[in-house]
């Protein structure tokens, strides 16, 4: 790169002298100039060094929250998933970011996991998860971090078993074949569920599938319960012959997380402030019209009303600021699964975590 540098600078050097030669008829009198090696080795390399630390900034993702110069995205890519359709339904955020010149992608995934893979290969920008996935995200290095709890809904998570099933008790479990997805919350609910009833987790089968194929699973009756979340959960209650054999309440402490890539979080503070307060507002709103949710939420998500009246009942709406509280419950869950062997290193879930200062520029407020 020296040498690119330095023929480019005798280039630039002769068409400068060239040039005036030609304009300024006084410069022929000038005697020929002889530029030290020195010189121009040293301007090279003020060069090079600017280039350099040109390259660096371009790829630095710690930038401030508060960055004057950083040009507001024009595009949002959200990753939901199918409990989240309400919120992409209602268009609230298409009508809050387009005055600004924002646009809006919703991209839907089966689970948590295969989100925050897509976030970390950059096809989106934020969206929400249990709290399970963002710690099998961090321990494989992945650039994400949270932006927003969730309120905890302990009763819209269950493990399932079909209602002819020998298994009555949790202690039945021993030996089974379990279907949930791996690094879900449905995994962790499982975790907390053994651990409470003195099982361990080896005493189990586990079989990692996702929602879609641990449903077809547990019809076929290729596996002996499902650990597993609502909408999923309340749609197998009603078309599966589903038995509830216990589900999160007493059990579940987290709702899980909204998260963004670092990049975004870092670089956008005021549209995911923008977006949080949305997001809000809707969960707010929703509180409040819970026949109304559940008739909007029924034919876009093929469930029954009643069915999905039921669901929508034993939901908690809201989201809630980053606290001490949360990160402490968050590291207790990274530490079980590094117990367990399930993530391969010890991780600190305080290094996907933003400053205090970029929570407050735009942390939801608790009401």
């Amino acid at each position: 790169m020296l040498k690119f540098l330095f023929q480019r600078l005798i280039i630039y050097w002769q068409k400068w002298v060239t040039f005036n030669i030609t304009s300024q008829r006084w410069l022929l009198s000038i005697a020929p100039i002889k530029l030290s090696g020195a010189f121009i080795t040293g301007l090279c390399l003020s060069f090079l060094f600017a280039a350099c630390t040109a390259n660096n900034a371009s790829n630095t993702t710690n930038v401030s929250a508060n960055n004057p110069t950083q040009p507001k995205a024009s595009l949002v890519r959200i990753g939901y998933q199918k409990s989240a359709i309400l919120l992409k339904s209602k268009g609230l955020i298409e009508k809050r970011l387009q005055p600004e010149g924002v646009s809006v992608e919703w991209i839907e995934f089966p689970a948590g996991p295969q989100l925050l893979e897509a976030m970390n290969v950059g096809s989106i920008d934020l969206g929400h998860t249990g709290e399970s996935p963002p710690i099998f995200a961090q321990a494989a290095g992945a650039a994400i971090t949270y932006i927003a709890g969730i309120t905890p809904s302990p009763a819209n998570s269950a493990i399932l078993v079909s209602k002819n099933s020998a298994i009555k008790t949790v202690n039945d479990l021993k030996g089974k074949k379990i279907a949930f997805q791996k690094g879900s919350s449905a995994h962790y609910l499982l975790v907390q569920i053994l651990e409470k009833y003195g099982l361990k987790y080896s005493d189990i089968q586990p079989k990692y599938l996702p929602p879609a194929d641990a449903r077809a699973a547990f019809v076929k009756g290729s596996v002996d319960a499902w650990s597993i979340w609502d909408p999923f959960y309340a749609a197998a209650e009603k078309s599966t012959d589903a038995r509830v054999l216990i589900d999160g309440t007493g059990i579940n402490k987290q709702g899980g997380y909204y998260l963004a890539s670092k990049n975004f979080a870092n670089q956008q503070p005021e549209i995911i402030k923008a977006i949080l307060e949305e997001i809000q507002n809707l969960e707010q709103w929703s509180a409040q019209n819970r026949a109304e949710v559940a008739t909007t939420l029924s034919p876009l998500l093929g469930i029954d009303l009643e069915t999905m009246q039921k669901s929508t009942n034993r939901r908690n709406f809201g989201i809630t600021p980053i606290t001490p509280e949360l990160i402490t419950l968050q590291q207790q869950v990274a530490d079980k699964f590094y117990e367990l062997k399930l993530i391969p290193k010890q991780i600190n879930v305080k290094e996907a975590m933003l400053t205090p200062e970029q929570y407050a520029a735009f942390s939801p407020k608790n009401q």
